[in-house]
């Protein structure tokens, strides 16, 4: 371990010393310590219980309410007392306890279903807000205590707006922008850093380039800034986690018709029931034949999730799950610029051949999950993933504009991956208390290969030349195209293995105080085989990544946090897609995270967040000043930043969710991609975005969202700007019966003209015209 990986553990493990010592001072000695568990008949657990310790003769006293994982801890005097434990929908219970000067045993409430009464009324409570979530820290923490700006977007938010991509999703996620990604993949921009690969599902790696659909995602967590300690390598700006829906013996049959502007046709479907006491399926599918406000562009998508939940007890749950997906459509590179701006060509100008571009992407992904708690309260969570990707996209590329405005210079390739993933990890979590400090202790292991194949062909038109000048008033074209490759293509095999441990801590310190301090160590074995001319690279990164933090709680609902974290990008990048000579030799960049914050819940409802950052990359590549056959790794860059989020309900009626991010991301030293000073691509200084959701009646409802973004560049050269925008949604929700509600969404309601993305200065993406959808969704 380098000196300074030395010095970095060494500060995760001093926080948690002086946590050891702030405990001396914030917890009286005399005090002693109530713990314990809330359930269900089922042990499952109830987190918001809310507990309260009545001593002898009085009629109130002390109170907390249970955390994610349904455990609470108080602490109060040595005497007798009388603790009640209730909880909405449930029988309240209550035990009689005398403490002594020694700390209490736990003690586990069973709380019973209340029984139903002739009135019922049922009422979402802040379906915008979640309040705690298990892939931040890989333990059940709640939101407020998590030293980092999370995000999450909940299904009843997606299903409002009608969200089916994570392109649609972070239109709504302070601090994030997505990226164009040759509108053949997800790829976004997170606090300055673009990716194409930090993506998972269940907290597992899911990194493969495609368009992923959300018809089987129960949340997004958008998980912002660098946090290999958590999920290994990558993560540079943050990661975005979806969190799948489960079979989890709770009964829905619900489908969904959806249809509207540009031939707009989806239909999706979850079915939940239990096959006696220890077993549960779910199902959930889709299935979408689109066009687009784009010419020629049609989308063909389908995909089946089935998923079994086997619990042979109260403490041991395992699932099993496999989705089949597929997504076709005609590949699509946007539009290009003239003098420094988007040309002025109608937003729905195809440039190409629509007939010969085509984009597949066939996934298999299974999943399973084993979770067992033993007697002493130790948590075993083994999660696998077994995926198999297979991807091809053909497109005509978009060039210079002649100077005359005349012609418009268009190339063509085509490219196919092939990657199998497996991944395992395996989770050992445990709460411990040693005097008065109370310990979340995680430990952890995660093995994983990754198999992938590229190949790659240039179009060559009428066999001969690789470029071909359009009419610029007339861009679809037909002239023949033969795909082979040219000197530079890409055909490779390359194989990677990934071995990690990680450890981590919560520390309670007081109520006021919490501590957060963990290590992972990677080890990165890259193996790249080039089938061109039979060459064998290999490099080899062993990486130590720390986490720190801490958490001061004035208040049960208010928490100001701060934290520093790494994450590391090996040299073979993102995809790992090719390694050469040069870049074997070439260290990971480093990617540094400083943050501050503030997490309120200013009701039970309603949370605000807010965060101030600092995030550095170094050890980019550029090129030697005195010798340019040579690269060092001198260049940087750097974001300050600052996040402000809402998510809940105002009002009973009133529900929210949106924010506002500030972001200055530029290049600090020169690299090989840009000089120093330069504003990094597709980062705007300023985004706004709120969505407002107000029920008039029980009956009918509706919503309206504005988004904002500033001006921004559409790449590092700084000299092509995507200007800045304003876009309003609106939609109307009416309730049919209690079981089926109609729903009417408009998109860009007053059909302003916008660019939304790009992937280089002559690959711009238009925002659509106005779009209505309706939907109907059914309960039976």
């Amino acid at each position: 371990m380098s000196s300074q990986g030395r010095l970095v553990v060494l500060f995760c493990w001093l926080l948690l010393f002086v946590g050891t010592a702030l405990s001396q001072v914030v917890v009286s000695s005399g005090k002693v310590q109530i713990k314990g568990t809330v359930s269900d008949s089922t042990r499952a657990r109830i987190p918001g219980a809310h507990v309260v310790a009545v001593p002898a003769g009085a009629s109130s006293g002390p109170s907390v309410t249970s955390d994610a994982n349904g455990e609470f801890s108080l602490a109060v005097e040595p005497g007798d007392y009388t603790l009640r434990v209730s909880h909405k929908g449930f029988v309240s219970s209550s035990h009689k306890i005398r403490l002594h000067r020694v700390d209490a045993e736990p003690i586990e409430f069973v709380l019973k279903v209340a029984p139903a009464s002739d009135v019922v009324t049922i009422v979402e409570d802040a379906p915008y807000l979640a309040a705690a979530t298990t892939t931040a820290t890989r333990t059940p923490t709640p939101l407020i205590d998590v030293p980092q700006s999370v995000t999450v977007v909940t299904r009843e938010l997606m299903a409002d707006q009608m969200l089916t991509t994570i392109g649609d999703v972070v239109r709504y996620v302070p601090g994030i922008t997505h990226h164009q990604g040759e509108n053949n993949r997800d790829q976004l921009v997170i606090r300055g850093n673009t990716t194409t690969a930090d993506f998972f599902l269940n907290g597992v790696r899911d990194d493969m380039e495609y368009m992923r659909d959300l018809y089987n995602i129960d949340r997004v967590e958008a998980l912002k800034g660098p946090n290999a300690m958590i999920f290994g390598r990558g993560g540079a700006g943050g990661v975005i986690n979806r969190v799948t829906k489960e079979a989890d013996f709770t009964p829905v049959h619900e489908f969904t018709l959806q249809g509207g502007s540009f031939n707009d046709r989806r239909f999706s479907a979850d079915y939940d029931t239990s096959l006696g006491k220890k077993l549960a399926l779910r199902f959930n599918g889709v299935y979408e034949a689109s066009d687009s406000f784009r010419d020629f562009v049609e989308f063909d998508r389908y995909g089946i999730n089935p998923t079994l939940t086997f619990a042979p007890g109260t403490r041991t749950k395992v699932i099993f799950g496999y989705e089949r997906f597929h997504d076709g459509h005609v590949a699509d590179r946007g539009l290009p610029s003239f003098q420094g701006r988007p040309v002025d060509l109608p937003i729905s100008t195809y440039i190409g051949d629509p007939h010969d571009s085509r984009v597949r992407a066939d996934v298999n992904l299974g999943t399973a999950t084993v979770e067992h708690t033993t007697h002493r309260g130790l948590t075993i969570r083994n999660r696998s993933l077994f995926a198999g990707y297979d991807r091809f996209y053909l497109n005509y590329v978009p060039g210079a504009v002649s100077g005359d405005k005349e012609l418009i210079s268009v190339s063509a390739y085509n490219n196919a991956s092939n990657r199998l993933n497996m991944f395992n990890q395996t989770d050992v979590s445990h709460v411990v208390l040693t005097g008065r400090l109370r310990h979340t202790l995680l430990g952890g292991v995660e093995l994983g290969r990754q198999r992938t194949d590229n190949f790659r062909n240039t179009g060559y038109f009428n066999d001969t030349s690789t470029s071909i000048l359009v009419p610029y008033n007339d861009t679809v074209i037909d002239t023949p195209a033969t795909f082979r490759q040219s000197a530079t293509d890409a055909d490779n095999n390359v194989r990677t293995r990934i071995g990690a441990i990680y450890l981590q801590d919560q520390v309670q310190v007081s109520r006021y105080v919490q501590l957060l301090g963990g290590v992972r160590f990677d080890y990165f074995d890259l193996q790249y085989h080039n089938n061109r001319n039979g060459d064998d690279l290999r490099r080899i990164d062993r990486l130590v990544s720390p986490r720190a933090g801490v958490v001061i709680k004035p208040r049960d609902r208010l928490s100001v946090y701060g934290s520093y974290s790494v994450s590391y990008l090996p040299s073979s990048g993102d995809q790992f897609s090719s390694l050469t000579n040069i870049t074997q030799q070439v260290k990971p960049e480093k990617f540094a995270n400083y943050e501050m914050g503030i997490k309120w819940d200013m009701v039970r409802s309603l949370s605000l967040t807010t965060a101030v950052y600092q995030l550095n990359r170094t050890n980019t590549r550029s090129i030697d000043p005195n010798d340019p056959t040579r690269i060092v790794q001198t260049g940087s860059s750097r974001t300050n930043g600052f996040e402000v989020g809402v998510n809940g309900n105002l009002t009973r009626a009133w529900q929210i969710a949106g924010g506002y991010a500030y972001q200055d991301a530029y290049v600090t030293s020169a690299s090989s991609a840009a000089r120093a000073g330069a504003q990094l691509a597709q980062v705007p200084h300023h985004t706004f975005s709120l969505w407002n959701r107000y029920q008039f009646l029980p009956s009918l409802g509706a919503g309206l969202g504005i988004t904002n973004r500033s001006d921004m560049f559409a790449a590092i050269d700084n000299t092509v700007i995507l200007p800045g925008y304003t876009r309003a949604d609106a939609a109307v929700f009416y309730s049919v019966t209690e079981r089926m509600r109609l729903q009417v969404n408009v998109d860009n309601l007053l059909n302003n003209k916008y660019y939304l993305n790009a992937n280089n200065n002559n690959n711009i993406s238009p925002g659509s015209s106005r779009a209505v959808r309706a939907g109907l969704i059914a309960r039976f």
